[in-house]
């Protein structure tokens, strides 16, 4: 008998897409709006591409981008696709924006090397996640949360997510990290032990925010031309002419 071999492909967790089906959604939308109040203005160019719900939601004002167009596999979007195979041509967006959305793809990856190519050169990306090296860890350890949102996704650290903008050739030029609380319960502004944790360790919090420019450079590689080698032509003697031979002084 013949086992059986499994061919489905590793299963997708559920993704949020509404700021309410995440915990303490309201108050991570203002705090995003907030870090990202300052890049807007300074982002320019034709179109902007808002990858999942989150992103197309977020408030972006005074924003330099002539028109802006989300991307996700509901009715509501401007295009529907996949973010692993963007139905978009190549080098045609001048900025992305990216909220939530590697923590629940099958090969995050993938779809950054599909954001490279649709973005032109010096052209913006923006990634909001969530940190593991934060309280939000406690969430991934504790069987009650493991299976919800945004526990039941993976989370990377934002120096892996550096690791493969780097591959890609991008220019990290803004890294934040924001909400140095565990999400689990209201976040209070109160809270002296979220305060603390903000002062002594501002690198756990729970959020993080990645700006990153794309690097101009050729699409192939220049190579160095190659130095043609001349020929080493050397100079026929020179034949007597007929009725004008030299004769020497000896024969005289």
């Amino acid at each position: 008998m013949i086992p059986e071999i499994d061919l489905s492909q590793p299963e997708i967790p559920l993704k949020p897409y509404h700021w309410s089906e995440l915990p303490n959604g309201p108050v991570i939308r203002e705090s995003l709006e907030n870090a990202l109040t300052y890049w807007w203005p300074r982002i320019f160019g034709y179109y902007m591409l808002n990858l999942g719900p989150l992103s197309h939601k977020l408030d972006k004002p005074h924003l330099g981008v002539n028109r802006q167009y989300s991307l996700f596999s509901e009715v509501e979007a401007h295009i529907q696709g996949e973010l692993n195979q963007l139905p978009i041509q190549n080098v045609s967006i001048d900025a992305v924006v990216m909220n939530f959305i590697l923590e629940f793809e099958a090969d995050p990856y993938r779809v950054l090397r599909e954001v490279d190519r649709v973005l032109v050169s010096g052209g913006h990306l923006i990634i909001a996640g969530f940190n593991p090296l934060s309280p939000m860890f406690v969430g991934q350890v504790l069987p009650k949360y493991q299976n919800e949102i945004p526990w039941n996704g993976r989370f990377f650290t934002p120096s892996r997510v550096k690791d493969w903008l780097g591959l890609l050739g991008y220019q990290v030029v803004a890294d934040e990290r924001l909400i140095h609380h565990h999400l689990l319960t209201e976040i209070k502004s109160d809270n002296i032990w979220s305060h603390a944790l903000k002062s002594w360790l501002p690198s756990t919090g729970s959020l993080y925010v990645l700006v990153a420019k794309k690097l101009e450079s050729p699409l192939t590689p220049i190579q160095a031309k190659r130095k043609v080698k001349q020929p080493n032509w050397s100079t026929a003697p020179s034949a007597g002419r007929a009725g004008h031979v030299t004769k020497s002084s000896d024969e005289f």
